[in-house]
């Protein structure tokens, strides 16, 4: 029988560690995003504010490679997604996690053995991977920006936001109502688009980005897509409104803000929470296109693994902002990790408070109080 880490619980459950010392007195969360191209992990510490990162891990992975042409998750890009899993449970295993929640996204929702590869992934490293719903994704994406989409160093309140997230295998789009007196957001539309990176790479070739006339058409055909959730939700005419923040939260646009920063090197503290000129934005992309292939490889932001998406992310991009021109974008280097890590300190905050005894009667300790609500 393989062997399970002693932290491993089925999602929404708390897990508990007894064969490593505790790190620290503060209630630790973590969440595990296993997308199309990256396997993500992070552990965070609840804080009065929201939460403070103490461990995070990213591994290039690329698991929905070939899944364009077969229908099926390959075995080289399994036995990659499981060593960087392998990693991920050692990670967690070093420390006392109060919850952990694990997703899958856009790879294993269309890959015929997507199910199976999460039972192996299961028993082979103990995480029980949930694979989630285009809205799921774009919901955690959306709460993860909330202090984004509210921040008043933005301008003037807008009542709507347009919330896009460039993936491996697809792209999520989410239409946002926003009150901006009660501080909240209400997903008014999203669509998951199964455009991504890698699908978009596969479909028109891995060199066919460098090609300005194939590059054309990778912008059509996104913008094409996309045609229909704007005929539905009329999102043109708030935009000429000024009523709507663009904010985008992928690795593409992450990407521009580095080059238009002219970083060094990336730093996450510099690109988030950055605003980003459209026009600035293009110009980035032009410049990429300039580089060629061997220039963007050595690009101290991008390197040669991530070299080959660049491009298809940058089509991506300009048909999303060909059919919304927005005149600045937000940059949020965050994401589904960021909002699983606040929902479980929510759902953890209202199950405290749910449970609290009267004094005369003492306390119900933490663990059975959970366990009571049946979750």
């Amino acid at each position: 029988m393989d062997r399970i880490p002693p932290w491993a619980g089925r999602p929404g459950r708390p897990v508990y560690s007894s064969s490593y010392p505790r790190q620290s007195e503060d209630e630790l969360f973590a969440a595990l995003d296993l997308g199309t191209n990256n396997c993500r992990l992070m552990v965070a510490a609840q804080t009065s504010g929201g939460f403070r990162v103490v461990d995070s891990y990213s591994r290039m992975v690329k698991l929905g490679e070939g899944l364009h042409h077969t229908g099926r998750l390959g075995e080289p890009a399994m036995e990659r997604t499981l060593d960087a899993l392998r990693t991920c449970a050692d990670r967690v295993g070093r420390r006392q996690v109060k919850d952990i929640r694990a997703v899958a996204t856009e790879a294993c929702r269309r890959a015929e053995n997507g199910f199976a590869f999460l039972e192996r992934v299961r028993s082979e490293t103990g995480f029980d991977i949930n694979i989630i719903s285009g809205r799921e994704e774009a919901c955690l994406a959306v709460e993860s920006c909330a202090n984004l989409i509210h921040n008043p160093r933005f301008g003037s309140p807008r009542n709507r936001a347009l919330l896009f997230d460039i993936g491996g295998g697809s792209t999520e789009i989410a239409w946002v109502r926003v009150d901006p007196f009660r501080q909240a957001q209400d997903l008014i539309g999203y669509l998951s688009l199964p455009v991504g990176v890698i699908t978009l790479s596969e479909q028109f070739g891995p060199a066919s980005s460098h090609d300005p006339d194939c590059y054309k058409k990778m912008v059509a055909f996104t913008k094409a897509s996309l045609q229909h959730f704007e005929s539905v939700h009329r999102i043109g005419p708030e935009i000429r409104r000024r009523q709507t923040r663009f904010i985008g939260t992928s690795g593409t646009v992450t990407t521009l803000a580095s080059l238009v920063l002219n970083l060094p090197r990336y730093a996450r503290a510099a690109v988030d929470g950055s605003q980003l000129p459209s026009v600035s934005a293009r110009r980035a992309v032009r410049m990429l296109q300039e580089m060629g292939p061997q220039g963007v490889e050595k690009h101290p932001c991008i390197g040669p693994d991530r070299a080959a998406f660049v491009l298809p992310g940058c089509a991506i991009f300009e048909a999303i902002h060909d059919t919304w021109p927005i005149e600045d974008i937000i940059v949020a280097d965050r994401g589904l990790r960021d909002g699983m890590v606040l929902r479980m300190i929510q759902k953890a905050g209202s199950s405290q408070r749910r449970f609290q005894r009267s004094p005369m009667l003492g306390p119900i300790p933490f663990q059975q109080s959970i366990q009571a609500t049946g979750s």
